[in-house]
């Protein structure tokens, strides 16, 4: 046996688990999933690794308002941003799967004004979200999903 064989999964592989498992729950249920994202609003979004340019798939939480689509790159509130989000902001061209439809999109941060709008609705919809923005100084971009 080596040492690898006894070695604890990495945060990488546990974390990849995880969202593996909220990607075939969502594919299998036509974008319903149970667990902690119960009663949200869920995307999967695929971007390009910006060092790797791998495919990467995240489900990531949504907001639909105004027949436009914004998604939050809260992290939890964790003090750094998710590596979805520095994947699209270099490779801003990204696909969609919400519900049982794929499309193609183009990913553009929001301004401070317009992100502090859309932020306040997700907020006031998810207060999950209120506590993300408060555990982290760093101001949690929001992204817009505009379908190519």
């Amino acid at each position: 046996m080596s040492d690898n064989d006894s070695a604890a999964p990495s945060a990488a592989d546990v974390s990849n688990a995880w969202n593996k498992s909220i990607i075939d729950e969502f594919r299998a249920n036509n974008g319903i999933v149970g667990g902690p994202f119960e009663g949200n609003t869920l995307l999967l979004l695929h971007t390009t690794g910006a060092r790797t340019k791998t495919e990467r798939v995240n489900p990531v939480v949504y907001l639909d308002d105004d027949n436009k689509i914004y998604v939050f790159a809260s992290k939890a509130g964790a003090d750094s941003d998710p590596d979805w989000y520095r994947n699209l902001v270099t490779h801003p061209k990204v696909t969609v799967e919400l519900g049982t439809k794929t499309f193609q999109a183009t990913a553009s941060t929001l301004p401070s004004d317009e992100r502090t709008r859309v932020y306040a609705i997700q907020a006031s919809l998810r207060p999950n979200f209120v506590e993300y923005e408060a555990k982290t100084t760093r101001t949690i971009p929001v992204v817009e999903l505009v379908r190519s």
